[in-house]
């Protein structure tokens, strides 16, 4: 059985290219939700409409959360409201930067 805990610590493992910053502490993950004890939906952002590495950053999010045993079903929704800004981004990483 998967547990929203074990996604974000998955999620956590994939890296922006070019900020080598984990999507979770960029603030780009908005909603983690697991039904049924197998089925994964994330609601994520980006942190502009024109970034040129959404599809590689979603697809490493989903080959991870696809290989979380348990996972049954992985739906990732790229999200634009709220947009994404700097404050969103952990404060550890706020402060790295």
């Amino acid at each position: 059985m998967v547990n929203v805990k074990d996604v974000v610590d998955v999620l956590r493992e994939c890296k922006d290219p070019e900020l080598g910053a984990s999507i979770i502490d960029i603030g780009l993950v908005y909603e983690v939700g697991v039904k049924k004890g197998h089925d994964v939906e994330v609601k994520m952002t980006m942190t502009s409409p024109m970034c040129p590495l959404t599809s590689m950053i979603m697809a490493d999010a989903k080959l991870r959360l696809d290989a979380l045993p348990g996972v049954k079903n992985v739906y990732l929704v790229l999200v634009w409201d709220p947009p994404w800004n700097p404050g969103m981004m952990s404060e550890e990483l706020r402060f790295k930067t």
